[in-house]
């Protein structure tokens, strides 16, 4: 290995930030880690669940992984004792963000999400990858109120947005933004621990992604606290870095597919070499990639083959 490759290794490691003892340390396992005085991040299950006190409520984004419930509810009453959670949010349908949902809807809240999370849970589909069909969720899991572009919500003093991510991770995917904390939670949209993962069966693709995280960098600002589905809070520096970097990637998975290839002849060009991260499975990523294109070919320019 030559110099070069030795300083763009060590530029690659600066890029996974999350792996600092610093940012380690801002994960609270089981815990909640307060960003603000009315806002923390539990850990259920490995993923993040986003906790609002309103006063009187409790304001959630995502319910967390499966068998997490006990965890969740222990945490949300150490950060507000008497209050209950009125309103849960769903970044999109995966299980290990919705995993909790029958527990508080059961307790009478309110589940907020896109309309395309509320039709994944309430059918059966097919999942490529495994060859199988999921089962959908009981009605119980399912939201209560879906939306298609965006909306809004006053919870105590704090004014909640919420909009659609078009084709992101999911072809559900949602923001919600505590425009006067200045924390805006994306979900899976925003991914520095995990392989940037695009479900090509429900629609989404590496534009639709690049896309959904312009309109994030549009409405946030250099304070914003940007929250993903897993790993620690991000600044918008942060997530502006990995926007370019999946920009870089899908540049060059535009030109690649134009000339015909698939994911093992990209894999074999180096498409993915020389980039300010490795993926721990780049033929996975490049093969759900190259279907989302391919679903979106009249995006492509007109040389595609």
């Amino acid at each position: 290995m030559d110099r070069r490759e030795i300083l763009k290794g060590a530029l690659g490691g600066m890029f996974t930030w999350w792996a600092s003892p610093l940012r380690a340390a801002q994960q609270a396992a089981g815990g909640v880690r307060r960003l603000t005085d009315n806002i923390g991040i539990v850990d259920a299950g490995g993923s993040n669940v986003v906790v609002f006190s309103a006063g009187e409520g409790l304001v959630l984004v995502d319910s967390g992984a499966p068998k997490s419930g006990d965890t969740l509810t222990a945490a949300l009453k150490s950060f507000a004792a008497s209050a209950k959670v009125q309103t849960l949010f769903n970044t999109h349908y995966h299980l290990d963000q919705t995993g909790n949902n029958e527990i508080f809807a059961a307790a009478g809240a309110t589940i907020i999400a896109h309309d395309r999370t509320r039709q994944w849970m309430s059918s059966d589909y097919w999942v490529p990858a495994d060859e199988r069909y999921e089962k959908a969720r009981p009605k119980s899991a399912w939201p209560t109120q879906t939306f298609l572009d965006k909306g809004s919500l006053k919870a105590g003093t704090e004014q909640i947005d919420y909009g659609y991510l078009i084709e992101a991770h999911t072809s559900g995917d949602i923001y919600v933004f505590f425009k006067n904390s200045n924390v805006l939670a994306v979900g899976d949209v925003a991914s520095p621990q995990r392989d940037p993962a695009l479900d090509y069966f429900t629609g989404a693709w590496i534009g639709g992604r690049v896309d959904a995280m312009d309109l994030v960098l549009k409405i946030s600002n250099d304070q914003t606290k940007i929250i993903p589905a897993y790993g620690p809070v991000m600044t918008r520096a942060e997530f502006k870095a990995e926007r370019d970097l999946m920009e870089e990637v899908r540049a060059r998975l535009f030109k690649q597919v134009r000339e015909g290839d698939g994911p093992d002849d990209m894999l074999e060009a180096g498409v993915m070499k020389g980039l300010a991260r490795t993926w721990k499975d780049p033929k996975k990523f490049l093969y759900d990639a190259c279907k989302g294109l391919w679903a979106h070919h009249n995006k492509l320019d007109p040389n595609v083959v």
